[in-house]
């Protein structure tokens, strides 16, 4: 974490910032070891230039900071204070030229920041912050396997307690409660299960519908592990399925796996969504792939980069995001795979491990 200071300290150099403020707690986390949810309290990180960085906190987590985070000098504020006010005591100066976080602070949040601190200019350093932790440490690409590991347990243990004449909300229980029997801090997301035509709602929300004979079953789920998120989903049939939801299903693999061997340092995320993409326009398709082909993965269930066919920036080694291409036909059927993915100096890394093949289960 400390190189996370020194890589960001050159960054704001090189943006000519005089100071720092960080407010998201996710990135408060990310560079200093201290992970906390302040609530509506204040919580911020701030990084002047040739300084000694501080973070300023709730009073009751003053305790709890000091014992993990690698910055060694905390303020708090009481609930009875104003935070900013108390930031600019601790500050003790002028800030200069301010990077924030645009993208975190509301306006009534920074209409009170500027009244007090009264910066010379404000710069959003959001780009900045994406851009490093969208390249994974060693650490922080075990931790995302440790958490790809878990939620593949929990759907194991899903499918074991599958019966036919469930509903969709049974199967999202059993699988939550699962999530906390292997030691999740919470799911990543809200657990998807959607069953038969529900299948073809890429966003569909589960319901009463219970499971029949005959029809898919789709899986979208992920849970936090040690401050990092895991989102993987399978597909299945829930007994025979007819030729033209089979030929679906075995489309959507192709597609998941063309666009995965595309995967490598220097190519756009353009060509590989167009690798996936091409597979399910050829097979007729094409109308029905009707989001982009994945989102960057870590301790944000979406974060940076959006993998779709207009982004131009090439793969870097150590990116890690989600191929999950699909297919939904309106009424029918719907089915999407959806892997984690890291790049490497060699190509492409799975991190999951899930079988894609189409499996029959209930």
């Amino acid at each position: 974490m400390d190189d996370r200071i020194a890589t960001l300290r050159g960054l704001m150099k090189q943006a000519g910032l005089d100071s720092l403020l960080i407010t998201d707690p996710k990135h408060v986390y990310y560079l200093s070891g201290f992970a906390s949810d302040p609530h509506e309290r204040f919580l911020g990180l701030f990084i002047p230039e040739g300084n000694e960085p501080f973070i300023l906190l709730p009073a009751l987590d003053a305790d709890k900071a000091r014992s993990v985070s690698i910055i060694q000098r905390i303020e708090t504020h009481m609930d009875t204070d104003n935070p900013y006010v108390r930031l600019q005591q601790c500050i003790g100066g002028k800030v200069g030229k301010l990077g924030v976080e645009k993208e975190h602070l509301s306006v009534a949040r920074f209409e009170q920041l500027a009244e007090v601190l009264q910066a010379e200019a404000y710069h959003d350093i959001t780009s900045m912050l994406n851009s490093m932790r969208s390249r994974k440490s060693p650490e922080e690409v075990e931790r995302m396997r440790l958490s790809i590991q878990k939620i593949e347990e929990v759907l194991r243990r899903g499918i074991s307690s599958l019966k036919i004449g469930m509903t969709e909300l049974d199967l999202v229980a059993e699988l939550e409660y699962q999530m906390k029997k292997v030691g999740a801090e919470k799911p990543a997301f809200d657990t998807m299960v959607l069953s038969g035509p529900n299948t073809a709602l890429p966003h569909g929300v589960p319901g009463e519908r219970k499971l029949q004979a005959g029809e898919l079953v789709m899986f979208d789920l992920g849970l936090f592990y040690n401050g990092y998120a895991s989102d993987i989903t399978r597909t299945f049939a829930l007994g025979d399925i007819d030729e033209e939801t089979s030929r679906v299903y075995h489309t959507v693999l192709a597609a998941n796996e063309a666009a995965i061997q595309a995967t490598r340092p220097g190519v756009t995320f353009a060509s590989i969504d167009k690798a996936a993409r091409d597979v399910i326009t050829e097979a007729g398709y094409g109308q029905y792939f009707i989001h982009r082909l994945g989102h960057g993965l870590g301790m944000d269930t979406h974060e940076y980069p959006s993998v779709h066919g207009g982004n131009e920036n090439l793969l870097e080694s150590g990116v890690l995001f989600t191929v999950e291409p699909g297919i939904y036909v309106p009424g029918h059927c719907g089915v999407r795979i959806e892997d984690d993915v890291i790049v490497t100096d060699q190509g492409v890394d799975v991190l999951s491990s899930f079988p894609k093949e189409l499996t029959v289960i209930g």
